[in-house]
């Protein structure tokens, strides 16, 4: 090739971004074979709190590059306005009550930027949004952004992937893992496990963590600030919330079919333990204390079974620096460590949500 112009790419990584690259590419007559080590949206795309927001304090590009994502979300969403996978219905936070609260300067920055946001007491919250125990609201207040929303990202995958496949394109899974293919210092597709070659002008990788050494058995160097994450699904639980919840101990998001899922960077921080292998335990305390911060509660006392899944998570795409390689087209996205699900056994009691201030 002697121009940018190309027929046919090679993806590896069947995530969100590797899948979402593959429809757009396909859609412009791009012949693309997709490359993926188990199923699809097998990595973080399955564990993430997928959060649609441009909240707080952000500089103005990346509000424009997360508001553009938002606008693609909300076009969708259109499109399937029953989807109970995809839901804008709100996003509430508020900070601990300390020196660090900074709920009034971030409602004043994101009025300042167009952003639509209310600056609610504890005592104005319930008539907005249901579901939350206001008591746990600090005396600063809480900022509520109407236009705010979340996807559930394994859903959207197989939509899109329908669309793959009805425009020509190709998924190969369970192949092993792949690796870059560099001939006359390009790259010219990629290689799995099983020893399968495929052949393109163009080479994707969207594998997460595993970008960087990849890119560095090709000679190239992709620095990696990308910190491990701990997310907590429930079971389906019977609950009147439906805005996404930020608050100062916890992340809780609604999910498909009555489900809730948790996060928190503490609980990552200290509930997993890196092992040689490169896998990672989990502290159960800490998880349980997670959950508790949650305080995920159903009415009749019953006990639900919680999954454990780390998950890789860059919170900004410029933590991420890109060295770029003569020829070659690539990108990289968040991608999950590979720790097997366990269940939990969690008490939980009527009441609204109520996480821990």
């Amino acid at each position: 090739m002697k121009d940018n112009t190309i027929t046919s790419a090679v993806i590896v990584g069947a995530g969100i971004f590797g899948v979402s690259t593959g429809v757009q590419l396909a859609r412009r007559g791009i012949r693309v074979t997709m490359l993926n080590e188990g199923p699809p949206a097998g990595g973080a795309s399955g564990r993430s709190l997928s959060w649609l927001n441009s909240s707080r304090m952000r500089s103005e590009p990346y509000h424009r590059l997360r508001m553009a994502g938002i606008d693609r979300y909300r076009t969708l969403s259109a499109r399937f306005p029953d989807a109970d996978w995809l839901r804008f219905e709100g996003g509430l936070t508020w900070d601990a009550d300390d020196a660090s609260n900074g709920i009034d300067a971030a409602y004043r920055h994101e009025v300042s930027l167009g952003y639509d946001a209310r600056h609610l007491s504890a005592g104005e919250v319930a008539a907005i949004t249901p579901g939350v125990d206001t008591s746990t609201i600090t005396p600063q207040g809480a900022i509520f952004n109407p236009g705010e929303g979340w996807v559930d990202l394994p859903s959207l995958i197989g939509l899109l992937l329908k669309e793959f496949a009805a425009l020509g394109g190709t998924l190969v899974t369970d192949q092993g893992a792949a690796k870059i293919v560099v001939e006359g210092g390009r790259a010219v597709g990629a290689e799995t496990a099983a020893g399968n070659r495929f052949t393109a002008d163009a080479v994707v990788l969207a594998t997460g963590p595993a970008v960087p050494k990849m890119v560095a058995e090709a000679g190239e160097t992709i620095g990696d600030a990308t910190p491990v994450a701990l997310l907590v699904q429930t079971k389906p639980l019977a609950h009147p919330l439906r805005a996404v919840l930020n608050t100062p101990r916890v992340a809780v998001r609604p999910a498909p079919g009555g489900t809730f899922s948790l996060d928190a960077d503490w609980a990552a921080d200290e509930g997993l333990r890196l092992r040689e292998d490169g896998g990672h335990d989990i502290d159960r305390t800490i998880v349980e204390a997670l959950i508790a911060a949650g305080g995920g509660r159903a009415p009749g006392h019953s006990r639900l079974p919680c999954r454990l899944q780390p998950q890789w998570r860059d919170p900004r795409p410029d933590h991420r620096r890109t060295s770029r390689a003569r020829g070659r087209n690539r990108f990289g996205a968040p991608d999950a460590c590979h720790v097997p699900p366990r269940a939990l056994r969690v008490t939980v009691r009527g009441g609204d949500i109520s996480p821990d201030r």
